[in-house]
């Protein structure tokens, strides 16, 4: 029942990473002005007076329903997600007399981590779309997809044959991991700061391999609280720079990973191809992203694939972990 438990909270994990990214990329991040209602009201107002009263509320944010609809959506899955976590704490926490004893300090760090999920949602909306804390809250999502994954895994007795990673491939797989969710924390300042079409050529960026860039710009994580940073606010060259990085994060990546690839084809570990695969086709969405001007289905897979990537390389490193030691 647990591990059921536990692969339903994947499923809802991933959801709410997909309308995560799906709120960003349609604008609607402030699509409702306050937390955690909508105008002051638990749905989106829709009748002419309860628009009149919101509008009154929050003069400086008219009512926009096609925004405001996918914020609040996300929002309803997000908080369900919350008290599934919570859930999920309390039935790994009675279960902790029986034998063998089930993971407990993974659940218990998965509730702490939801608790502050919440707290950066709120602030996304009460500091205006800051992109420190849009990028946080990007990370966080996707760090309690990979969470609830491990503990799923924690569950299962594994795949067994030629799914094997061989120990030795430990340190490799952890230091492609860490390069990944770099590049994750990468695309998350892109789309926070909206620099996804900086650049609207491939490879080259405005027929340049390397533009005038501005790095300090692109980079400056001590940027003021305060404006609207619907739209971002940074200058030509600092969002060129931080497609670039994001660019040559993607190709430190592909080489890091290939070798991962190419010594698992050689320890005959069919995750050879599902490394390879998930790779392929982040590196494709994330060029037709820009040689289609982000179109939004695209886009949102793109998401979705940069999650699909993380959770085959904690399945990699956990299977790697396992041949280490086996108990």
């Amino acid at each position: 029942m647990r591990r059921r438990f536990t692969l339903f909270a994947v499923f809802l994990a991933a959801v709410v990473v997909v309308l995560g990214a799906y709120t960003r990329l349609v604008d609607a991040g402030l699509g409702c002005p306050d937390w955690p209602g909508c105008y002051g009201f638990v749905l989106v107002p829709s009748s002419a007076e309860a628009i009149a009263e919101a509008e009154a509320l929050y003069p400086h944010a008219p009512v926009e329903a096609h925004k405001a609809w996918p914020e609040m959506v996300h929002r309803y899955f997000a908080s369900t997600l919350g008290l599934v976590v919570i859930g999920l704490t309390i039935v790994f926490i009675r279960a902790r007399h029986e034998r063998p004893v089930p993971p407990l300090k993974l659940p218990v760090a998965l509730f702490l981590l939801v608790c502050l999920q919440g707290a950066f949602g709120a602030w996304t909306v009460t500091l205006k779309l800051w992109p420190q804390v849009v990028t946080a809250h990007l990370l966080g999502g996707f760090a309690t997809l990979s969470l609830l994954w491990l503990l799923y895994l924690r569950q299962s007795s594994g795949l067994g044959g030629r799914w094997q990673v061989p120990a030795q491939l430990s340190r490799l797989a952890q230091i492609v991991m860490v390069v990944c969710v770099l590049q994750i924390a990468l695309g998350g300042w892109v789309s926070s700061n909206y620099a996804a079409l900086a650049c609207r050529d491939f490879p080259t960026c405005h027929g340049e391999l390397l533009p005038p860039m501005d790095l300090a710009a692109a980079f400056d994580f001590l940027q003021s609280v305060g404006p609207n940073y619907l739209g971002g606010q940074l200058e030509n060259d600092a969002r060129v720079t931080i497609q670039v990085v994001h660019r040559l994060g993607a190709l430190i990546l592909l080489l890091i990973g290939g070798q991962l690839v190419w010594k698992l084809h050689r320890a005959r570990s069919l995750f050879a191809v599902a490394v390879a695969g998930a790779l392929g086709v982040q590196v494709l969405l994330g060029i037709l992203n820009v040689i289609l001007l982000l179109p939004l289905p695209v886009a949102t897979l793109h998401n979705a694939g940069g999650a699909l990537v993380l959770l085959t390389l904690v399945t990699v490193n956990f299977r790697a972990f396992r041949s280490r030691s086996p108990a």
